[in-house]
């Protein structure tokens, strides 16, 4: 991870607020988005704003407890949700929280994600569990996901939206990516009428494959040097994880490949 000052880390959100606004994860001024900044100082986006539209200049800074530090908007409601992910692990440098309308579906419909329908969602995400409902702005919203935050990346708040933990900004963004694209992919197949998953003897290979690129759990606490904005994580990635991704490629292509074959 290279260097990165609070000025390129401002840009990242609003970067990422982009993304999350073209893609139609939230409107208006929905969703919520935040990176720690040290140990007990945490940037976010402040309320009443449009993620699509931010600028670095309109993002605050708050300190674990929920003090407004700086900014000259007001801080969400919802950084208490953030405040709470960063508490309870130390390894979490980026929170994000969007309302992505597939996986909110399921969040309504009541269903989060444990099977093992997609090679990338099991290395991804390992799975996703459903947050009981929780009153937003309020601490019950951050209690309802804390049951699982100790193993799980990704959650779906019931009868709200998603919820994403990462090491960096981008990394939170692009789990929230997969969750929605493998939301949209289980709606189809059930749609269609059957929703297959993966062979039990083929699960422990991408569970493995998880644990090799440093996504198992525990982690590292993050670590700051002096003056320095960019977190250090202990617990890098282990090597030849495009190997093994080439491989799980492989192998399920030559198992497609077997099955038209009949």
């Amino acid at each position: 991870m290279f260097e990165k000052s609070e000025t390129d880390l401002r840009a990242d959100i609003c970067e990422v607020g982009r993304r999350i606004w073209q893609r139609g994860y939230v409107a208006y001024n929905d969703g919520n988005l935040s990176i720690r900044l040290d140990q007990n100082v945490v940037l976010a986006t402040p309320t009443g704003v449009s993620k699509g539209f931010l600028t670095p200049d309109m993002l605050v800074t708050v300190d674990l407890d929920g003090n407004q530090l700086s900014g000259h908007l007001k801080m969400s409601s919802e950084i208490l949700m953030h405040l709470a992910m960063y508490r309870e692990r130390c390894d979490v440098a980026a929170v994000v929280h969007t309302h992505p309308p597939h996986a909110t579906g399921f969040a309504v419909y009541g269903e989060g994600f444990d099977r093992p329908t997609l090679p990338e969602f099991v290395v991804a995400l390992g799975g996703v569990p459903l947050a009981p409902y929780g009153k937003p702005s309020t601490p019950e919203l951050a209690e309802s996901v804390k049951p699982y935050v100790k193993d799980h990346d990704v959650f779906l708040l019931a009868n709200h939206g998603a919820l994403a933990l990462g090491g960096d900004i981008f990394q939170a963004y692009y789990r929230t990516e997969t969750l929605e694209l493998s939301a949209q992919i289980t709606f189809i197949a059930r749609l269609l009428g059957k929703e297959n998953v993966i062979a039990d003897e083929e699960v422990p290979y991408l569970k493995q494959m998880r644990a090799n690129l440093g996504f198992d759990y525990p982690r590292e606490c993050l670590t700051f040097a002096p003056g320095s904005k960019t977190p250090v994580q202990k617990s890098a990635p282990q090597a030849g994880g495009n190997d093994q991704i080439e491989a799980m490629v492989q192998r399920v292509a030559e198992r497609v490949i077997r099955e038209l074959r009949g």
